[in-house]
């Protein structure tokens, strides 16, 4: 099944990338050709910085958000298992009712901007949508969103292992709840926070649904919030879909990914060291 499902996929995304393949047709061998052009497309390098772009913003709030979500929640005080659960809903909602509800929330018409004009915030309406720049980061804000519930459970879970000695004696000693929470609860909860760190940048570099869902088909005005994944279906589908190409762009995500992850986990090695 992983050799069927995910091996091959891999190998052969990996060979068609090497042709000028298309969806309706086979493709001959042209080498590095697909990698050369990459390298000159302005929309491939608009959609790789705003994929960075993505990764810089989302993976610093869902690594910070949801551990301060969880140290909330942790408490035992009545009522606390229902904001647990809320907190939780919007991870098991589906991406594109997620999306489109935020697309409600935050058009010219929408919750947000009337709103701020009623109460004279605003007198035009917020280009949340029609605006690249504020498009992605819309599309940041609901990844964030969807995403504090999901990362919440992990540091619960790393949390529960913290021994409650600690807290009690760093309490004794004077420590108020800032210095405990940065003494003891981050310290105890670090490699969770690299794990987190890394499974939240691979997730913010392949995003797809939220800039599809707020943006559109055409990723934006004139394709500017355009991401990776994005840009790879665009020019992979259809029936001029360029195949080979959109293989490329593919392995370069793939490439990119790698680093990041390697790179988690040569924090997570040195923190353990």
């Amino acid at each position: 099944m992983v050799a069927l499902f995910s091996l091959w996929p891999f190998v052969n995304t990996v060979i068609l990338s090497f042709t000028d393949a298309q969806i309706l047709r086979g493709g001959g061998f042209v080498g590095f050709d697909n990698y050369t052009r990459a390298f000159a497309d302005p929309d491939f390098w608009v959609a790789t910085g705003n994929s960075v772009l993505y990764l810089v913003v989302v993976v610093p709030c869902l690594v910070l958000l949801p551990l301060a979500l969880a140290v909330l929640v942790q408490r035992k005080i009545p009522g606390i298992g229902f904001f647990r659960s809320a907190f939780y809903t919007p991870v098991i909602a589906s991406a594109v009712v997620v999306g489109l509800i935020w697309q409600w929330v935050l058009r010219s018409d929408g919750l947000v901007n009337t709103v701020f004009q009623k109460l004279g915030i605003v007198s035009e309406p917020i280009p949340f949508l029609t605006d690249s720049t504020m498009l992605l980061v819309s599309a940041m804000i609901v990844t964030v969103w969807k995403g504090l519930g999901y990362y919440m459970v992990f540091y619960l879970a790393a949390l529960g292992n913290v021994s409650p000695s600690l807290y009690e004696a760093a309490a004794l000693d004077g420590a108020g709840t800032l210095r405990r929470f940065f003494s003891i609860t981050v310290p105890q909860v670090k490699p969770m926070m690299l794990l987190v760190g890394t499974l939240s940048a691979i997730s913010a570099l392949r995003v797809f649904t939220e800039i599809y869902i707020l943006g559109g088909e055409s990723g934006g005005p004139g394709g500017g919030a355009r991401t990776l994944p994005f840009l790879i279906r665009q020019v992979g589908l259809g029936f001029s879909g360029e195949t080979g190409y959109a293989s490329a762009v593919s392995i370069l995500l793939f490439l990119l990914t790698l680093v990041f992850s390697l790179l988690g986990r040569h924090l997570s090695k040195g923190d353990e060291g």
